[in-house]
């Protein structure tokens, strides 16, 4: 019987927790404060939901990055927690974890589009299809098409087949 990761949340030490190098989600600083006061008026709701590399023996964020800064950022709040954060551990490869920092993002807030660009044009050069990303991030072919564009228009369509073009002077056997 499947059991979501919610419900073996771990303590880990802060110093085996780090970023992501693909998040795109970014918190202006007055709701930088409004996450400072809910855990300092609320503690720690909800877990961090990191990946955790075995062999490095550390937790990768995949969400929860500002929770995570909230700690590192005020020595209160650290002191108070002693130095742990609940996390919840999803074991996924990293293009699935890329796609689960998104949906997360996404159910939330706002992003940085050229970060979120970059994501899609990573995702595609692994392979994942358009259809693919629609599916997993909540995108429209319009949206994808879109950030693929911010990217680069050659990468972007190098696998489409188009229509066969004329060349300047065919056209006067027919005139």
């Amino acid at each position: 019987m499947y059991q979501s990761p919610v419900y073996r949340v771990r303590q880990v030490p802060i110093e085996k927790i780090r970023a992501n190098e693909y998040n795109p989600n970014h918190v202006a600083p007055p709701e930088m404060k409004l996450l400072y006061d809910s855990i300092k008026q609320d503690g720690y709701t909800m877990p961090i939901v990191c990946y955790y590399n075995e062999s490095e023996d550390m937790y990768e964020i995949v969400d929860g990055f500002h929770r995570y800064t909230v700690m590192l950022t005020h020595d209160d709040i650290r002191e108070r927690e002693g130095g742990m954060l609940p996390v919840s551990v999803i074991d996924k490869p990293l293009d699935e974890r890329m796609a689960s920092t998104i949906r997360h993002n996404r159910a939330r807030g706002s992003h940085d589009v050229e970060l979120m660009a970059n994501i899609v044009a990573e995702l595609h050069k692994v392979g994942r299809s358009d259809a693919w990303l629609a599916k997993h991030l909540g995108m429209d072919k319009d949206e994808i098409l879109r950030l693929k564009q911010i990217t680069g228009l050659a990468e972007a369509f190098a696998h489409n087949e188009f229509s066969q073009s004329w060349e300047p002077g065919e056209m006067e056997d027919v005139l």
